[in-house]
C-alpha cells in the first residue's frame, strides 16, 4: 500500500468537508474511534482466549 503524503491527506480532508460539511465531521470521527476502539477490544480478547488455551493444554 502506497504511503500517503501530506498532499493527498490534504486533499482527502478537503473532499471529506465538501461531502459531509463541518458540522457533520467531528461525529464521524468519534463514531469511528469508537469502531475501531471495540475492534481492539475484540481482538484483544481473542488474542488473551488463545494464549489461555495454549497454557492451560496438557503435554
Amino acid at each position: 500500500m502506497p504511503n500517503l503524503g501530506f498532499g493527498e491527506i490534504l486533499l482527502i480532508v478537503f473532499v471529506a468537508l465538501l461531502l459531509f460539511g463541518p458540522k457533520k465531521l467531528p461525529e464521524l470521527g468519534k463514531a469511528a474511534g469508537r469502531t475501531l476502539r471495540e475492534f481492539k477490544n475484540a481482538t484483544k480478547g481473542i488474542m488473551d482466549d488463545e494464549d489461555e488455551k495454549q497454557v492451560k493444554k496438557p503435554e
